[in-house]
């Protein structure tokens, strides 16, 4: 969904800068077209959440093995923009129904793998756009998400890389330290505390929230590595300069959205998410 600076695996200490500029480059460019659409919202939004799930999808049947430019390749691409379509014009229930014939589909053709990925691009794709599209704090809450799963990569990046130390979970993801994670959390936490407070206060009861959707964000980035480590590949894909594919980008939105979703829908009652 966006440009955020994460961790990527382990490299050369005197190499750990050397993707740094790259990264900031396509951030620069990519940052602000989505956090236009976020401001604008309606068809803005739902089109780049749209290219998103096509993105993902494709990505999804490259990773499953599928043969590029085919009906079976097409399938997981196309079928999410029609989920998204089905949400948008049925309902968002009709949407997860309709995710869930997907990815019955999926498995009936392709296995279980590509199955798999329906719900793991297309949850968290529905959950960014119902957030957006509700009518009192849809703006609120889906820039709340953005702020805090940003800061919280870029913290995890930078702060993992000036401090090093212990690795956090070795055998998924070599390059992300234990100083990097709580840095990541810290700095998330706070930058949503900050943005629920307006430009002269922090708002601390947003913190809860914030820490909570930081956490989701970063076991996301932890679960796509993971699979990226069963695949023995190093990227989702080639997509974003510097920055892989788009699951490594949006692996943390893909996880803290549906909380994010959850908290509006609970706590709902003319208040943002985090009050």
């Amino acid at each position: 969904m966006a440009p955020a600076l994460s961790e990527p695996l382990t490299q050369a200490k005197d190499g750990r800068w050397s993707d740094f500029w790259v990264r900031l480059a396509s951030a620069a460019v990519l940052g602000p077209l989505a956090l236009l659409a976020l401001w604008h919202g309606g068809s803005a939004w739902a089109f780049l959440i749209a290219v998103a799930l096509f993105g993902l999808g494709t990505e999804w049947a490259r990773l499953a093995g599928l043969p590029r430019f085919t009906g079976r390749a097409m399938l997981l691409p196309c079928g999410l923009l029609a989920v998204e379509m089905v949400a948008l014009t049925g309902g968002f229930q009709a949407g997860f129904v309709a995710l869930l014939v997907l990815a019955l589909i999926a498995w009936r053709l392709d296995g279980r793998f590509a199955a798999v990925g329906v719900p793991y691009a297309g949850i968290g794709g529905l959950s960014l756009l119902w957030l957006r599209l509700q009518p009192m704090h849809g703006l609120q809450d889906t820039l709340f998400l953005v702020v805090v799963i940003w800061s919280t990569d870029v913290g995890a990046y930078l702060v993992g890389r000036v401090i090093g130390g212990a690795r956090l979970a070795p055998r998924i993801s070599p390059g992300k330290t234990w100083s990097g994670s709580i840095g990541g959390l810290l700095i998330g936490g706070v930058a949503g505390a900050m943005l629920a407070g307006g430009p002269n206060a922090i708002d601390w009861w947003a913190l809860g929230p914030a820490c909570g959707l930081s956490i989701f964000g970063q076991a996301g980035d932890l679960l796509e590595s993971a699979v990226k480590r069963h695949l023995g590949v190093k990227d989702s894909g080639h997509t974003i300069p510097g920055h892989g594919g788009l699951f490594d980008r949006v692996d943390g939105f893909l996880a803290a959205a549906p909380l994010a979703a959850l908290l509006a829908l609970l706590l709902h009652g003319g208040v943002p998410l985090w009050q």
